[in-house]
């Protein structure tokens, strides 16, 4: 099989593979051409969703994780919103030329949905966590039957992370569009799917949502995901030291020394935080959001020639970047260069033009107008 090519694409990951080690894609997409970070970033070109993701879901009813379907709805909202390519496992891994997409397809996202009554949302949500044969559209005849299997459990009162959660305890997913599905309900199960047909010893009924018991496995994607939490949850030394601990594991991971630095800052380990910018500048000089968050560390500690050096290099990585661009005006205006902060205000009005620094911006221009007047006068 020919894989088809990735040159230049940015892959981020939110959760861990469950099909597949990180490592093992990241060389592949490094093959063609392309780079796979765990985490996202503002050159991230597409995303993918692993499926431990729901896994994590299914505990935080337990209490052991803070992670919930909610949360992931709100990523998948977000991540599209940017403009990114949302893709599952099974998609990503058809990308990459190592998965063989199934024969066949001519179905349209529109037709699934009217004929199935599904939903849009749910049917984007169960196709990015692979519960269909086909990770988008076109879809399959299968695909059509297991949409229509779905939506009953749904009427019936299933959620789409219990289906999802539970179609891949049983095999591959067209398999289960011979079988009979059910909410869980009178087994005081609400959130697990059943198959029937005298396919067990207890009641006929054999139940494949076993659940996921918590991993005590110290991998990197566990440790990965831990941090975050504790970074979301403002434990800035907690995240740190898990961060670390994916460091001494992958010491190549420019994200996690990135997050590292971030949680340092906002602790008040300024020293170590520009040691871990640096470090994620240096692992991927091409990193924005690194020389961007290392120049307000310069600027706060007075370094502005510092600073200004790595807000235009961030600049020059992207020249959609509105921030830097702010913020290089703000240095060039404290430093009297005022046709320079002015050329970088319009700049800035031309990225974005409705926000609350907006305003400032066009505030500064008028000023700088002002003055030079005043001195034409």
């Amino acid at each position: 099989m020919t894989a088809p090519a990735v040159p230049g694409a940015v892959f981020g990951t939110i959760g861990a593979l469950a099909a597949f080690p990180l490592r093992l894609a990241a060389r592949e997409v490094e093959r063609q051409h392309g780079q796979l970070r765990r985490g996202v970033t503002r050159r991230t070109t597409h995303v993918v969703f692993g499926r431990t993701l729901l896994a994590k879901a299914g505990l935080a009813k337990t209490g052991l994780t803070k992670n919930s379907d909610g949360e992931i709805e709100r990523r998948l909202g977000a991540e599209r919103a940017a403009g990114r390519i949302l893709l599952s496992e099974n998609g990503f891994l058809r990308l990459l030329g190592l998965m063989k997409a199934p024969e066949a397809p001519s179905l349209s996202r529109q037709s699934l949905i009217d004929q199935s009554r599904l939903s849009g949302a749910d049917l984007d949500r169960l196709s990015l966590f692979d519960a269909f044969e086909h990770d988008g559209e076109p879809y399959s005849f299968r695909d059509l039957i297991l949409a229509r299997k779905y939506a009953g459990l749904i009427a019936g009162g299933a959620t789409w992370g219990a289906i999802a959660r539970s179609v891949h305890r049983s095999g591959p997913v067209a398999s289960l569009t011979a079988k009979s599905l059910n909410v869980g309900s009178q087994h005081g199960r609400p959130d697990a799917i059943y198959l029937e047909g005298g396919q067990s010893e207890l009641d006929g009924q054999l139940l494949f949502d076993l659940g996921y018991a918590a991993q005590g496995d110290d991998t990197l994607e566990d440790l990965f995901a831990e941090a975050e939490v504790a970074e979301e949850g403002g434990d800035h030394d907690g995240a740190a030291a898990l961060y670390q601990r994916c460091l001494a594991i992958d010491p190549t991971d420019a994200i996690a020394a990135f997050n590292r630095a971030n949680c340092l800052r906002g602790s008040g380990r300024v020293a170590e935080a520009a040691h871990d910018y640096a470090r994620a500048i240096k692992l991927d000089p091409a990193f924005v959001e690194a020389w961007f968050n290392l120049a307000g560390l310069m600027s706060e500690q007075g370094r502005d020639a510092s600073a200004r050096r790595h807000l235009q290099k961030a600049i020059g990585l992207d020249r959609n970047y509105a921030d830097p661009v702010f913020n290089l005006a703000r240095l060039e205006f404290d430093a009297g260069n005022l046709l320079e902060a002015r050329r970088l205000w319009v700049r800035y009005l031309e990225l974005d033009a409705a926000s609350e620094w907006a305003g400032v911006a066009a505030r500064g221009v008028q000023f700088v107008d002002m003055q030079l007047a005043k001195s034409a006068g």
